[in-house]
């Protein structure tokens, strides 16, 4: 992302001035709240006032409170440089932010208001992401991003879903898994315009020699067969035609990820990391390709996209774009390695629990607190620069 167009003088609050300031900070908060939360309720310690079963809340907060706080700080921020146009700041970035908060307090109190009124309180907030950013594109008619707004629009419909099915059924694993495939999709279509850009501006800067090849056709259908592959993961998660396919798409993925130079960034780590967290994307299609035909339980896949792509991926561009919108130079402190050391070690330490059951506990542990090491480390070393001005004016 480059430079946020400036198109009037803006005078309200420097939080309120750009939308990944209150998004990033708090979509981070809530990442580490919400893990601190699950452990003691996953062993019966900690007992919610929510509507939703311990699993089901912890799976519902992290695809459907922390993740979508992010992507919708990246989108506000992003947009502009897209369309040209004003950033939404100052009350209507309040606004949603708002509705965001009151969507985590509604589901957390679901057991005391009532399901039905907790998931309408919920579900507006990516209602109105949606809203505001399909006006935005589609006013300053930069069509060929309509389908990112398709994107979270999906992951609306998947909210709706998660609601509805966990009120009817008990447990919601269509709503959760539409609301992993998006993410996953998100990263695969964000994340290839993305790596291989910041990639080549670093390499043509830094490392003169092999640079990312550019998008092509190979890419499109990349796109197209993960896409296809996560709808047939979404429906029938076991079987012999999903394991294959899920088997296909990885190695696909790993020949995308390679086509972008990502071993000769090891001196940026700021743009290593983003080769690191699209990793994952192929380790969880092998393993829940594996988990689809009995090899390997489901939920080791499943936690190399969430916690593994999703975890890595929105620190990296978090830590990125802050640094960059608020007049920082692109470099990772020692600090900022620390948070990515942290998130990839939760990673593993998460896929390995899963597929070891004899050190489960002390993994699980492990992962929490690397994943609250990460999360509270980003809040505490970028807090206090998303809450001042930037340094330079653009």
């Amino acid at each position: 992302m480059g430079g946020i167009p400036r198109l009037r003088d803006y005078r309200g609050s420097v939080f309120l001035s750009y939308g990944f300031r209150p998004f990033f900070l708090f979509g981070a908060i809530y990442a580490g709240l919400g893990v601190l939360a699950w452990l003691p309720m996953f062993k019966g310690e900690l007992e919610l006032w929510t509507d939703f079963s311990p699993v089901d809340w912890h799976v519902h907060e992290m695809l459907y409170g922390y993740l979508p706080a992010v992507v919708t700080g990246f989108l506000l921020t992003a947009i502009p440089n897209w369309t040209g146009r004003l950033p939404i700041q100052g009350m209507p970035l309040l606004v949603l932010v708002a509705v965001w908060v009151a969507g985590r307090v509604a589901v957390t109190f679901s057991g005391e208001i009532g399901w039905l009124l907790a998931a309408i309180v919920d579900v507006n907030f990516l209602a109105l992401v949606v809203a505001a950013t399909a006006r935005e594109i589609v006013a300053g008619k930069n069509w060929r991003n309509l389908r990112v707004v398709g994107l979270v629009t999906l992951l609306l419909a998947g909210n709706i879903a998660f609601h509805v099915e966990a009120h009817l059924r008990g447990t919601a694993e269509y709503g959760a898994r539409i609301g992993i495939a998006t993410i996953v999709l998100l990263i695969v279509v964000i994340g290839g315009r993305i790596i291989p850009s910041f990639t080549r501006n670093w390499l043509a800067r830094e490392n003169l020699g092999r640079l990312p090849v550019p998008f092509a056709r190979f890419d499109v259908a990349v796109i197209g067969v993960t896409a296809a592959t996560l709808a047939l993961w979404t429906v029938q998660p076991i079987g012999r035609l999903t394991a294959a396919a899920l088997a296909i798409t990885g190695v696909l993925n790993i020949v995308r990820l390679a086509r972008w130079a990502g071993d000769r960034t090891c001196r940026d780590r700021l743009v290593l990391i983003l080769h690191v967290g699209y990793a994952f994307v192929p380790l969880g299609f092998l393993l829940a390709s594996a988990g689809a035909v009995d090899i390997v339980v489901t939920s080791a896949g499943i936690h190399a996209w969430t916690v593994g792509a999703a975890g890595t991926m929105t620190l990296a561009v978090m830590t990125r774009a802050s640094l960059g919108h608020t007049g920082k130079a692109l470099t990772a402190s020692a600090m900022t390695q620390a948070i990515y050391a942290a998130i990839v070690i939760a990673a593993l330490a998460r896929i390995c629990s899963a597929l070891e059951p004899v050190w489960s506990e002390l993994l699980l542990h492990v992962t929490a607190f690397a994943w609250c090491v990460a999360f509270f480390g980003f809040a505490a070393s970028f807090g206090p620069m998303l809450v001042r001005r930037r340094l330079a004016t653009t």
